[in-house]
């Protein structure tokens, strides 16, 4: 009796890249649905802003930064929850960046970097909050994987690589974890504006047959990966791990759109 399997009322959960963009979204979600939420990244200024607006909704949040480079940072984000809330139930990795250029002559200092903080970052936070949840015997991960998880996009090799690494640790910590109690999942958004990939999308050829190849025929708005993530962070999702799940408007279904 009361049982309410999407309602996160009492959970504690961690955005790594939570201050902006999707990672913001999924952020403030989670805290309309019920759970505390700590939205961490390296700009401060933006941390405390976003912990204000989840303590507006009536959640407890922490004002800690965190650098998916940084073990360290992770770790001292880790402690800084469990201070003061005594666990982590659920871990969102939103962190990411990405950057356009042909593969012949893209510099290897950006390709270390985007792997880094999309492939090695997601790695490293799944590491250190892991640990915490196996001893726990329970926790929900959301990773944040990309149609580029699926399907090549032209002359961004970088991000599609560290996106189908995403995709297969998302799977691989699943099947380790599983008996532990951890659902490990991943959200595969669509074509979303965002500050992010504004420049890529604006005016051009590029946008435009993302919009061709979209049959529901727009971006997504970011408030639309927040039902998947509430799903996936929640008891609902009790049975369902190693999913990577697209919220995509029809994109991995599409073949001829007219």
């Amino acid at each position: 009796m009361g049982y309410k399997p999407l309602d996160l009322d009492g959970k504690t959960a961690v955005v790594v890249g939570g201050s902006s963009g999707i990672g913001k979204t999924i952020a403030l979600g989670l805290a309309q649905a019920g759970a505390n939420v700590v939205a961490s990244a390296r700009r401060m200024e933006l941390v405390n802003s976003v912990a204000d607006e989840i303590e507006r909704l009536g959640r407890r949040s922490l004002r800690v930064g965190s650098d998916v480079c940084d073990r360290q940072s992770l770790e001292k984000l880790l402690g800084a929850c469990l201070d003061a809330f005594g666990k982590v139930d659920i871990l969102v990795n939103a962190a990411g960046i990405t950057k356009r250029a042909p593969t012949l002559d893209f510099p290897e200092a950006d390709w270390e970097k985007i792997m880094e903080i999309n492939l090695t970052g997601s790695f490293r936070s799944c590491q250190v909050f892991g640990r915490h949840m196996i001893e726990r015997k329970y926790g929900r991960i959301v990773n944040i994987a990309s149609m580029a998880t699926f399907r090549a996009h032209y002359e961004v090799t970088a991000y599609g690589a560290s996106k189908a690494g995403v995709g297969a640790l998302t799977q691989s910590l699943a099947v380790e974890w599983a008996k532990h109690g951890i659902c490990v999942n991943a959200i595969a958004p669509g074509y979303f504006r965002t500050d992010m990939n504004a420049k890529l999308l604006d005016g051009t050829g590029r946008g435009q047959e993302f919009l061709i190849r979209t049959p529901m025929g727009r971006y997504g708005k970011v408030e639309e990966l927040v039902g998947a993530a509430v799903f996936l962070a929640s008891d609902s999702a009790s049975f369902v791990t190693g999913v990577i799940l697209p919220v995509d408007g029809g994109v991995i279904a599409s073949g001829v759109n007219q």
